[in-house]
């Protein structure tokens, strides 16, 4: 008896000291797990999607103990081999691909390495695998909240009029519309000012600037830029514009924080966390929680927001070490987009912005996402109307008036 009585509490103890070191030794695994970064092409230094991802890899670097190599592709011939090469060597946990350019290239690799984990950010391949993420954004969230700002500065500029310059007509672009458009009505709901509200699509990014002048032109006080290089055309106008005719007018950046490009008359940017993707989709391979499919993050998940002053800050600090911000300094920068916030962003904007940021947090409102473009251009002429409930998928703004 007493024989048995000793072998069950050795037993215990060997129990309980698996239990107690398994996180350490998970840890030391984890700790050994390579990955690899693989750009858009381009690479480091664009102050936006791909330095993003690069301060969400080395996050994950510090706080996960991983090591993580980066590559840049010369060109969109070589992405294939790259993932195969990659793929082939079997040293990565989790191959991270930055941008739409590799969605192609993926559906071209991913079924012959079905043991490499993949993720795709900021796009989709629209083919669910055990092996591959796909990161997606909420932008309604983030362009909801942009609305709201960009009604209220139009006022403080002496107008009611906003604008839009997007890309291309695809379902990212679909969804900031909505947002943006949501927004621009909730102020006017709330407010009773009547809000103008306009919305092109622009592929050619040479026109990015003719562009934008025709929608000044019409009276847009602000100009929200969504079509990738195209901003430096609305970036430059709207500083000639008020150079030439003495009438300051505003444009708001997204994705980076790029109020440092031109703090005078870049007041606030939206921003697409792409380094939350990345160490989001780090975490989950090293960690042993990855799980194929589509992952989409919003404001809950710190995925999307407003640009912060820290972040302005960040942002213009790797603009001055890359030779890029000229003229002013960092700090300068930061002082400056302060000054304008507190000037053309009043008190009670804020309160509408915190008031909706607030009811998406919760869970309260949920956006729709348009599956096709039918769909995205109804809910696109009922939000028009005033009808803003039509860009819901749950919850109602009626009971919030």
């Amino acid at each position: 008896m007493l024989r048995n009585v000793i072998i069950l509490f050795l037993l215990l103890i060997v129990i309980t000291n698996i239990i107690t070191y398994l996180p350490l030794i998970s840890a030391q695994n984890a700790g050994k797990a390579k990955v690899a970064v693989l750009f858009d092409v381009g690479g480091r230094g664009d102050l936006s999607f791909n330095d993003m991802a690069w301060l969400g890899a080395e996050k994950a670097k510090r706080e996960l103990g991983v090591k993580v190599s980066y590559l840049t592709p010369r060109s969109l011939s070589d992405m294939v081999p790259l993932l195969e090469r990659f793929s082939k060597s079997k040293e990565y946990k989790i191959l991270i691909l930055v941008g739409f350019l590799w969605t192609t290239p993926l559906n071209e690799t991913a079924d012959k390495f079905p043991e490499q984990y993949f993720a795709l950010i900021d796009a989709t391949t629209n083919v669910v695998r055990p092996n591959e993420v796909d990161i997606l954004f909420k932008e309604q969230e983030v362009a909801s909240l942009i609305g709201v700002i960009a009604a209220g500065m139009a006022y403080e500029l002496n107008g009611n009029t906003i604008a839009a310059l997007a890309g291309m007509d695809i379902p990212p672009l679909w969804k900031f519309h909505i947002g943006y458009l949501f927004g621009a009505k909730y102020f006017e709901l709330m407010t009773g000012k009547p809000i103008e509200f306009i919305w092109v699509y622009l592929t050619d990014p040479a026109l990015g600037k003719q562009y934008t002048k025709q929608l000044l032109q019409r009276g847009a006080k602000v100009v929200y830029g969504l079509a990738g290089p195209t901003y430096v055309g609305t970036f430059e106008m709207v500083k000639e514009w008020e150079e030439e005719r003495g009438e300051k007018v505003f444009a708001i950046g997204q994705d980076a924080s790029q109020e440092w490009i031109d703090p005078y008359h870049i007041p606030i940017s939206g921003r697409k966390r792409v380094d939350v993707a990345v160490y989001t989709a780090i975490e989950m391979a090293v960690k042993g929680k990855f799980k194929g499919g589509v992952i989409t993050l919003g404001l809950k998940e710190k995925g999307v927001g407003l640009s912060s002053l820290e972040e302005v800050k960040w942002f213009a600090e790797q603009a001055y070490t890359t030779g890029q911000l000229k003229g002013v300094s960092p700090d300068q920068v930061v002082s400056v987009v302060k000054e304008l916030r507190e000037k053309y962003i009043k008190e009670y904007v804020w309160d509408m912005v915190r008031s909706l940021e607030k009811m998406i947090l919760t869970g309260e409102l949920e956006f729709k996402t348009p599956l096709t473009h039918d769909e995205y251009e109804k809910i696109v002429k009922a939000i028009s109307k005033g009808d803003l409930n039509a860009a819901l998928a749950k919850g109602s703004i009626a009971v919030h008036v």
